[in-house]
């Protein structure tokens, strides 16, 4: 098997999705600035918690594996996170989908988490309530959106501490589509990076980015949407080597985007 054959490629790119993960996974613990009891804290949350793996898969790990996790982030940064190609592999249960759409079907008024907490006493195991969202948008089942939340302000303690961030759809010049990516910090307000740009991928974002990191220092946190450029592997590498936290808003709540905000 060459480096040109699709199903080598692929399992490289599940493995680098799975090494992202793991470090969103423990990114949290991480941070240099804990105590060791605040580490223990955040270990403990992490390992208590069930996320969605990169594949969309719903995952919990165990304190063993979070601490291994830790001592090979320290060791060789997101590198020593990202498994052989060969350890990578999706898990997928269509079964459970078929089931979760026929629940969805037959009653179109049921949301993704009761139809979650159906699965979880019938079958015993559920994809998330997010996962089976999305798959219920794929297969044009969503229904209705649940009343919006209602939210209150919140603000970083210091400069730096937090980096907010968003693309803007600018005008049309000579006939092609402008963008501009801007950075805020979230405590003093200040413009940390802004670039017009022709394209809303990665590229531009980079180009942004870079001089902001040169002449502002590294924040602590990055706050963005989930837009195509912000989800980009190559940017979350980027923060996983700079140390940097990388936060993405909840997906279809346009009320969270560009400023972090507390649900009240």
């Amino acid at each position: 098997m060459t480096d040109l054959d699709p199903e080598a490629r692929r399992r490289r790119e599940r493995a680098k999705q799975e090494g992202i993960w793991r470090y969103l996974t423990i990114q949290e613990a991480a941070s240099p600035a804990l105590s060791g009891r605040q580490r223990g804290a955040v270990v403990r949350r992490i390992v208590a918690e069930t996320t969605a793996d990169g594949f969309g898969n719903p995952r919990r790990v165990s304190r063993p594996t979070v601490e291994r996790w830790l001592r090979a982030y320290r060791a060789g940064g997101l590198a020593a996170l990202t498994p052989a190609p060969r350890q990578v592999t999706l898990r997928t249960d269509p079964q459970i989908l078929e089931q979760a759409a026929a629940l969805k079907a037959q009653a179109p008024a049921r949301t993704a988490e009761q139809v979650r907490r159906i699965l979880l006493t019938t079958a015993g195991w559920s994809p998330s309530a997010k996962t089976l969202q999305r798959h219920f948008r794929r297969l044009q089942l969503a229904g209705p959106r649940d009343a919006p939340a209602a939210f209150g302000t919140f603000e970083a303690a210091r400069p730096n501490d937090l980096w907010t961030a968003d693309a803007l759809h600018g005008p049309v010049i000579e006939g092609r589509k402008c963008y501009l990516f801007c950075f805020i910090d979230d405590h003093s307000r200040a413009v940390m990076a802004g670039l017009w740009g022709r394209s809303e991928g990665i590229v531009a974002l980079s180009r942004a980015l870079r001089p902001a990191l040169a002449a502002r220092a590294v924040p602590v946190r990055i706050f963005v949407d989930n837009g195509s450029a912000f989800c980009d592997a190559a940017l979350v590498r980027a923060c996983a080597c700079l140390g940097i936290k990388i936060t993405h808003s909840t997906p279809y709540r346009p009320p969270l985007t560009g400023q972090p905000q507390r649900e009240s």
